[in-house]
């Protein structure tokens, strides 16, 4: 059989027009349920429930990911020149009669499909977002003021368009852990754009204003924010090359409070999957480095996880402070599962799924609070080290 070229886009039109039929039935429900509602409103829902579709989107590429079935289909944006595995058939099956384990399976050529379908769908309601704002701003009518700056979900499409190119690079270049690893850091990215216009339609709704937190809590938060996606890339960097049960006991790693590493091989970044940059087989000694500093960075980010809900809910955010702490117990319990269980399907894509949500919480408490400067002492000064709001209250601009 010749060689699948890499990019074949004769079934570019079809795939497009199965992105159609999958939005489709979130545009119908969103329509029917707020038949009687304003444009705006109905914007706003559309974007609450694209931001669901997202995360099950997310939830469903770390599946795809963890059953070895990102390869399932060898070229992109179809399977072997067809719109889906049915006009495949026979060159998935002579691929699997090869290799019965290997990456082409029809099994594995409809995850992957299903996940590229899921992902057209999704594009096609961000495109409608972004179309649809423009639309209604431009009529110039009342609703004008609770409708979103349409820049918001603009930057959303094209970021989705460059989602759309990175999952054509994970398949084309094979995995490559940089290229998979930036594929899920900009799944989350897409999350927190999509977040931020859900809170924005949101407060126009009922019409508040973020809540002001002191300066250091809300630096703090910025803080723990820039935390998560460093964990979150680390654990990708896990994931992406496979070094998860390089330590399959916790809290030590093969018996050793410190086993041996080559963090300098572990994290080389521009490499083909499970090579070194020359080559070779990447070390053993690499895949632990990779797994122990995700390890040793989930150490800090969890206590600081815990020091921000605690402080948030004091401050007035309390729902944002629960979900962070809620979810914080999850990534520890999905974590330590992964390891000490032999890295079972349900318990990863678990962890994938609390990164997200993560992701989603600390934009949700971003967007809701504002800094807010110290009260003003006698004489017009602020004064140093005076409680700046009520114990336990934030105080609304």
């Amino acid at each position: 059989m010749d060689a699948q070229p890499l990019y074949d886009l004769s079934p570019a039109l079809q795939l497009m027009a199965l992105g159609v039929v999958v939005a489709l039935g979130p545009l119908a429900w969103v329509w029917l349920r707020n038949r009687q509602a304003s444009a705006a409103r109905r914007l706003s829902a559309l974007t609450l429930l694209t931001l669901f579709l997202t995360f099950d989107l997310v939830l469903f590429g770390a599946f795809t990911r963890l059953t070895d079935s990102g390869l399932g289909c060898p070229d992109w944006p179809g399977c072997y020149g067809q719109a889906s595995p049915l006009g495949a058939r026979a060159e998935i099956t002579q691929a699997q009669a090869a290799m019965p384990t290997g990456p082409v399976t029809h099994g594995k050529a409809w995850i992957e499909m299903i996940h590229r379908y899921l992902a057209s769908g999704v594009g096609v309601l961000i495109l409608t977002l972004a179309a649809a704002t423009w639309w209604l701003r431009r009529r110039g009518t009342g609703e004008q003021a609770a409708v979103l700056n349409p820049w918001w979900p603009t930057a959303t499409l094209v970021w989705v368009c460059l989602q759309g190119a990175f999952g054509a690079l994970t398949v084309t270049m094979k995995l490559f852990p940089a290229i998979v690893t930036l594929h899920l850091l900009g799944g989350l990215v897409l999350l927190a754009l999509l977040c931020r216009q859900a809170v924005s339609y949101a407060q126009a709704k009922d019409g508040r204003a973020p809540l002001a937190l002191p300066p250091a809590l809300r630096a703090g938060l910025a803080a723990g924010f820039a935390l998560l996606w460093l964990q979150i890339a680390l654990g990708g960097w896990v994931s992406t090359n496979y070094a998860v049960l390089a330590c399959a006991e916790f809290p030590a790693c093969q018996g050793q409070w410190w086993p041996p590493m080559d963090f300098r091989q572990g994290f080389e970044l521009w490499r083909e999957l499970g090579k070194s940059g020359s080559g070779e087989h990447i070390s053993f000694a690499a895949l632990t480095a990779i797994h122990y500093a995700h390890r040793l960075a989930a150490y800090l980010v969890l206590a600081v996880l815990a020091l921000l809900a605690w402080r948030l809910h004091g401050a007035g955010l309390r729902h944002q402070a629960r979900w962070m702490a809620g979810l914080a117990a999850l990534q520890l319990a999905t974590g330590l599962s992964n390891v000490v269980l032999g890295w079972p399907l349900l318990a990863a894509v678990g962890h994938t799924g609390g990164a997200a949500a993560l992701v989603v919480v600390f934009t949700w408490a971003w967007c809701e609070s504002a800094s807010s400067p110290l009260p003003l002492g006698e004489g017009g000064v602020r004064a140093r080290g005076a409680r700046p709001y009520p114990e336990g209250e934030g105080v609304r601009p």
